[in-house]
């Protein structure tokens, strides 16, 4: 029951993940990536995300 009452609880307040990444050969960088998401729940009183 408690990954269930943690995924309850990041719906109910929200999460926002990041992270980096980064492609290299022979250490030189070729490609740098920047992610980012924001996971939480929708409900019919709230605005609307977009």
């Amino acid at each position: 029951m408690a990954l269930i009452d943690l995924l309850d609880r990041l719906l109910n307040g929200g999460a926002v993940l990041t992270g980096d990444l980064v492609l290299s050969v022979a250490d030189v960088d070729l490609v740098h990536i920047n992610l980012r998401a924001v996971i939480r729940s929708i409900t019919e009183d709230g605005p609307a995300p977009w």
